[in-house]
């Protein structure tokens, strides 16, 4: 009979240190959500990160590469991604 009544001290002193203990975790939790948004940091407001929807960039100065160079390019990226290729597949 004595040994049941120690457990069940055992068990009240258990629940209660639980329950501070969740009181307690609570109270820094409240700490944290009490923050206003005037308590933050202000953040720069960046105006021009990005053009608007409908406004254009400016036409180029610049003349587009003539065809002849264009297919020059071309062959020459061809080539270079075939050795690639070549290289790829000897290594394997």
């Amino acid at each position: 009979m004595l040994a049941l009544r120690d457990l069940q001290k055992t068990r009240l002193a258990c629940c209660a240190l639980l329950i501070a203990a969740a009181w307690a975790l609570g109270g820094c939790s409240s700490q944290l959500a009490d923050l206003s948004p005037a308590d933050a940091q202000a953040h720069p407001k960046e105006s021009g990160a990005y053009l608007p929807v409908h406004d254009l960039p400016p036409d180029r100065n610049q003349a587009t590469i003539p065809p002849d160079q264009r297919a020059k390019i071309e062959a020459e990226l061809a080539a270079a991604r075939d050795r690639q290729a070549t290289a790829a597949k000897d290594a394997k």
